[in-house]
């Protein structure tokens, strides 16, 4: 008991000998100059609205119809190409009933669209004369004349509504699709797709023997928009159908009106043009700037770095740079306005040039990725440090070139694995538009230093 105590005794003397202020606990054991500060300070980065131009048309879905947007008054038009996938286990029944092809159609299955589902629209299909290359990339100024014989008349014209009233409720509206816009194409396309699997199997044994087989349409079709506006679909599955009878030894019966398929699948290419029209009064609008997609315009970015090099802070490292773009909300109200980009892609201008083309995603480097904030109706990013620090590094090195300091600001469509890891990012091809804090005002950049004391 007496060494117990003692101890207590001994332990209170040793506690009480410490000091009680803990502010700088293991501070004391560092050299001054290497405690560290924190400073803050504020820069100002200029922006302004530039064109998207041709943009690497990388996408599974296809897009047909026009638009006028009612806030911006802009127009975009879109139609496209595509080419029909021959699966290597396709095969026709044995007995097709009298060989004889009933009818054939495409079918353009909408996954989404944006205006009024009862706008006409009219398009014209032509069969494609030149094979659309898979080892090439497609941009969304393609010319279509490039691949088909626009002096020869097309299959076939057709007025149509998304919303299609010409077939039932039931087929229209579907679990996936809001509807699917039917083509009925000319008979004897059918018939010969059958005579030939009949006399050339070998025509069928893959997509590019079907490509190569020279039946009308086998390396694909251009939907060309050709009149009307208010409505734009989302077409993410096309479908080119053979329909017949078939007879059935075994139980002695004739089943009507199956079908085959080819579809407009990822192994094959399609390719969207898109065409914007009244851009340029928004890349003149000084009060603001635009993100605005399909291949419509970016954000540009300039960073003050001279002002970095300047500050009383040039020597010390930066420890965090935050960045808002700040959305204004529509001025005009309307049931058919376009959606806001919910992802937007920070980049170097210097780097846009082959991002997408090889497959690049953000690294929290030199590109950086944000998501929209509708608590807040802003784009955040975090933490621009080390792209902020590069480009101090490369102008003080002389190594800067002439837009080492400037950024797009690109609406993109992010992809993510099981884990939600950021594995594919591309354009965003959807209807979308967002006018930001900009132009005459300029945009804040608050800014975090490590400041080493030097005494």
């Amino acid at each position: 008991m007496k060494r117990l105590i003692l101890y207590t005794f001994v332990s209170v003397l040793v506690l009480c000998s410490c000091d009680d202020n803990t502010d700088t606990l293991g501070s004391g054991m560092m050299p001054s100059q290497d405690i560290i500060h924190s400073a803050e300070a504020t820069y100002y980065a200029t922006t302004r609205t530039v064109p998207a131009g041709d943009v690497l048309a990388r996408s599974s879905v296809s897009y047909l119809g026009r638009f006028t947007d009612p806030e911006t008054e802009t127009s975009i038009k879109s139609d496209f190409l595509a080419q029909f996938h021959c699966t290597e286990s396709f095969e026709f029944p044995d007995s097709v009933v009298n060989h004889y092809i009933k009818k054939i159609d495409l079918r353009l299955y909408v996954q989404d669209f944006i205006g009024d589902s009862i706008q006409p629209l009219k398009i014209s299909v032509y069969p494609l004369d030149s094979v659309l290359n898979p080892d090439i990339d497609y941009y969304t100024n393609i010319v279509p004349e490039t691949y088909y014989d626009n002096t020869k008349q097309p299959l076939v014209q057709k007025w149509f509504t998304i919303a299609d009233y010409t077939i039932e409720d039931s087929e229209r509206w579907g679990d996936k699709h809001f509807t699917n816009i039917c083509i009925n194409l000319p008979h004897e396309i059918g018939q010969q797709i059958y005579d030939t699997y009949l006399k050339r199997p070998e025509c069928f044994k893959n997509a590019e023997a079907f490509i190569k087989s020279g039946i009308t349409g086998a390396k694909g079709f251009y939907f060309k928009l050709e009149a009307g506006d208010g409505a734009l679909a989302y077409i993410d599955i096309s479908k080119m159908n053979v329909y017949y009878d078939w007879y059935d030894s075994a139980t002695d019966s004739v089943y009507v009106d199956c079908s085959n398929s080819f579809g407009s699948t990822e192994e094959v290419i399609q390719a969207t043009r898109f065409e914007n029209t009244n851009l340029q009064k928004l890349i003149n609008d000084s009060t603001s700037t635009y993100v605005k997609s399909p291949a419509g315009l970016f954000t540009e970015i300039e960073f003050p770095i001279d002002d970095f090099l300047a500050s009383q802070h040039k020597n010390d490292s930066i420890n965090s740079v935050k960045l808002t773009l700040t959305r204004y909300n529509d001025r005009v109200q309307s049931d058919f306005k376009l959606s806001i980009p919910q992802n937007v892609l920070l980049v170097r201008c210097d780097d846009y040039k082959g991002y997408f083309e090889n497959y690049k995603v953000a690294d929290s480097q030199t590109s950086y990725l944000a998501t929209y904030s509708a608590k807040t109706n802003t784009y955040n990013f975090n933490n621009l440090s080390p792209l902020i620090s590069q480009m101090v590094t490369e102008r003080r090195n002389g190594t800067a070139s002439p837009n080492y300091n400037k950024v797009y600001v690109i609406p993109v469509l992010p992809t993510y694995d099981t884990s939600n890891y950021l594995v594919k990012l591309c354009h965003d091809f959807s209807m979308s538009s967002a006018r930001l804090v900009g132009g005459n005002d300029k945009i804040k950049l608050n800014v975090v230093y490590a400041t080493y004391n030097t005494k």
